[in-house]
């Protein structure tokens, strides 16, 4: 039995086997894409770029424009001529996953899923990038809740394992800070977290200052740094979310941070178009729109483990209707919306609790938990309403008995939501710090109505 299998190996092989190769050769380079007249490859085709320099250089198949093939480098071209070869590869883009995958926790992988000290991967397997989610109908619903250490986030937005909840807020509001936050404090197992379009200063800082030694113990992260080619940025996410996914059918809760899914979204705009894709939206092509869901939908459950997706998106212009914010909110189970007036103010982290929601916080938290809650935001939206006259001194007590009680417990509810960077805070007191401001304020409404009758 074991001689057949090897003989059918081996028929496998010499069926592959190709008489006559024939390779392409380079006939136009522009911009980012360069074209040749052959080999017969097919879409999404990994080629080898053959520089005169002896050097090979990996690209893939974009597309096809009159009887050429339309490739795009993932490495730098710096010596590609006119008529340097193209020779076909027969594979799609993968990534090597160790099959002991508890090997992977604290490296720092490139874009294209090298490790970047140096380290080789032995006893690796090749696992293509391209993947579908998971059957609608294998899911399994989500249920239990999934601590994250963020009161605001704790408290207000609970998160259940699974769940795909976005970050949105403008630049320098604190998104990488909140994700290292989470990622130091979440009760997740895994963290894989993608740093895809960031500026090269910040790797470090955020591996240093946000992450930490503790947190990279238990984490791996995937590095394309803005001046790296368009196509590596867009292949860093779906790397880091193929990692995700193996430790996910190993069995592991895998916590997945991706920053920022925007700087992916421009990436992937570059690459549309490169190869002659019209702009659709703010010069967003069509296959941005198309691929969001696509990646966005592989996070979540599945038989075996789950993958609790975080990513943040960079609002333009503090504009949170822009393209990409509408298309992930509409896709994602949730959003955090940290504010810039709450940062110049110097609130952290700058989470705006009433255009915040997570969508699956009902079904993850007690009654008790979801009643103390709704309490809290009612009392700050009451404050809300009646800032403006709060603020200039127009407001008299007396006026409305929730403002009032807004007003006594404002300064108490604004203590329970900042937060120190490295101030670590438990669910069970998160909780029962939540539950005695909901006490006290629904006792002194209680009072107040007893007052009034």
């Amino acid at each position: 039995m074991k001689y057949l299998q090897k003989l059918e190996q081996f028929r496998e092989k010499v069926h592959r086997i190709e008489p006559v190769r024939v390779n392409g050769r380079v006939t136009k380079i522009v911009g980012l894409t360069v074209e040749s007249r052959g080999p017969d490859a097919f879409l999404g085709e990994l080629c080898r770029l053959i520089l005169p320099s002896g050097e090979t250089v990996f690209a893939e198949v974009t597309g096809f424009h009159e009887n050429n093939v339309v490739l795009m480098p993932l490495q730098d071209t710096t010596g590609l001529s006119q008529g340097c070869e193209v020779v076909r590869t027969f594979k799609t883009f993968s990534v090597k996953i160790p099959k002991n995958i508890l090997s992977l926790l604290g490296k720092i992988l490139d874009g294209l899923g090298n490790s970047m000290d140096g380290d080789r991967f032995y006893d690796s397997v090749e696992v293509p990038v391209w993947s579908d989610p998971p059957n609608p109908l294998l899911r399994k619903r989500i249920t239990d809740s999934l601590e994250v250490g963020v009161r605001s986030i704790d408290a207000f937005l609970t998160l259940g394992k699974g769940q795909r909840i976005g970050i949105f807020s403008g630049s320098g509001v604190g998104k990488s800070t909140l994700l290292g936050m989470i990622a130091r404090n979440t009760k997740a197992d895994v963290n894989v977290i993608a740093l895809v379009g960031e500026r090269g200063r910040e790797v470090r800082e955020f591996l240093e200052r946000d992450l930490g030694e503790e947190g990279l113990k238990r984490s791996v992260v995937v590095v394309a740094t803005s001046d790296r080619p368009a196509l590596v940025r867009v292949k860093a996410l779906y790397v880091a979310t193929t990692i995700a996914e193996a430790f996910r059918e190993s069995g592991y809760d895998v916590m997945l941070m991706v920053d920022s899914l925007t700087r992916w979204a421009m990436a992937q705009r570059e690459v549309g178009l490169s190869i002659g894709e019209p702009p659709a939206s703010r010069g967003y092509t069509p296959s941005v729109f198309a691929s969001i869901p696509k990646i966005l939908e592989r996070a979540g459950t599945s038989s075996n483990g789950s993958i609790t997706g975080i990513y943040t998106v960079l609002v333009e212009a503090d504009d949170f209707n822009e393209p990409i914010s509408d298309t992930a909110r509409g896709v994602l189970d949730g959003h955090i919306i940290l504010s810039r007036n709450l940062a110049e103010a110097n609130h952290y982290p700058a989470v705006d609790v009433l255009m915040s929601v997570s969508r699956l916080m009902p079904e993850v938290v007690t009654q008790e938990h979801f009643r103390a809650a709704s309490t809290v935001r009612s009392i700050l939206a009451a404050y809300n309403e009646a800032r403006d006259l709060i603020e200039v001194g127009a407001y008299r007590r007396g006026t409305n008995k929730r403002v009032d009680v807004a007003i006594k417990y404002r300064e108490e509810i604004m203590s329970f939501l900042r937060q120190d960077i490295y101030e670590k805070s438990s669910f069970e007191e998160t909780i029962r710090r939540l539950m005695n401001i909901s006490e006290m304020i629904r006792k002194d409404l209680d009072s107040t109505d007893e007052g009034g009758e």
